[in-house]
């Protein structure tokens, strides 16, 4: 059964620097592109990054770009969310996200982070 557990989340000082990891496990990692999405309560969750099956290439959402580095061990079934210069408003959940066709869609539960003095 696929299982995405993520880790990482945390309280932290605006301007400083967090990472996100995301285990994954019952389908074949290295096959498929793999995302984070965050969600503030009371808005749609919204795309952070996404990453090719080989790691080969990735994109990420305006906010992110400069700032977020998203990255992948295929040998390790993880994928990492590195973020840097926190701001408030970066403030979410953060969700791993695995679409592995076929309307296989698979969420984690997702990593609280809280940028605040």
């Amino acid at each position: 059964q696929v299982q995405l557990v993520e880790s990482g989340g945390g309280l932290v000082q605006p301007g400083t620097s967090l990472r996100l990891s995301c285990a994954a496990s019952g389908f074949i990692f290295r096959n498929y592109a793999m995302s984070w999405y965050r969600q503030v309560p009371g808005k749609d969750r919204e795309l952070v990054a996404t990453i090719n099956s080989d790691g080969g290439r990735t994109t990420y959402e305006d906010f992110g770009k400069g700032r977020f580095t998203i990255s992948r061990d295929n040998a390790k079934n993880t994928v990492d969310l590195q973020m840097n210069s926190l701001k408030p408003e970066d403030t979410a959940v953060y969700y791993c996200y695995a679409d592995l066709g076929f309307a296989r869609w698979y969420w984690g539960r997702g990593t609280q982070v809280t940028v605040s003095n």
